[in-house]
């Protein structure tokens, strides 16, 4: 099984783990695209998120830190975002929240319950999940099918174990990768464990896209 490491660094204001895994080449799993991406997917930078709907932190990363992150990187084609599921109990509300956003995608309104969830907060239980369901349109038998079968419960645990081998305890987590330079894809990928402030995001998106610019250019 590959084995990773956190090593501490100091990178301008900011005190950061970098993601060593003796290879050098970042794990498939952390790229690849299950239908949960927003943003260009040719963008050179990958923003991932670790996240948990029943978890404070998260949903002031949500309605703080997302929106400013989404209108500077994401919509503008700089970045491309991914999310993962990490919920903190081996079951109860955070896992049935992620199953029911991945029974949305099946009718492909992922993150429109998504954002539902994040955004009100509170309930989340089978009358919320019906409510947000009818909200934005989904097949409501439909829906209610897959929630009963909790068919994408394995694929939820999937990404748990995941993040867990990143070194992940808590949520929020995010990784920071290049994906698009295949050079540059051989770098350790950058962690930031918490839910950090837009300004420690904007410094290492910065800094991380001048460097792509700078190659750009030579």
């Amino acid at each position: 099984m590959q084995r990773f490491i956190w090593i501490a660094v100091i990178v301008g204001s900011v005190l950061l783990m970098v993601l060593s895994w003796g290879s050098g080449q970042a794990s498939d799993f952390l790229v690849r695209d299950d239908g949960r991406t927003r943003g260009n997917p040719q963008a050179p930078i990958t923003l991932v998120e670790y996240s948990d709907f029943t978890c404070g932190f998260c949903v002031k990363f949500f309605r703080e830190t997302w929106p400013r992150i989404r209108d500077k990187y994401i919509e503008t084609g700089k970045v491309r975002f991914l999310y993962r599921d990490f919920p903190r109990a081996l079951q109860g509300p955070g896992v049935d929240a992620a199953v029911a956003a991945r029974c949305a995608g099946d009718q492909d309104r992922y993150w429109q319950m998504h954002d539902r969830l994040f955004t009100n907060g509170g309930r989340l239980d089978e009358a919320a999940f019906q409510h947000h369901a009818k909200a934005i349109g989904l097949d409501q038998p439909l829906f209610m099918k897959c929630l009963e079968e909790a068919r994408h419960r394995g694929p939820v645990f999937q990404d748990r174990s995941e993040g867990v081998r990143l070194g992940f305890r808590g949520t929020p987590g995010f990784v920071l990768l290049w994906t698009k330079d295949e050079e540059r894809q051989k770098e350790s990928p950058i962690v930031l464990p918490g839910a950090f402030p837009f300004e420690v995001f904007e410094e290492q998106l910065d800094r991380l896209l001048g460097a792509s610019d700078a190659k750009g250019k030579s």
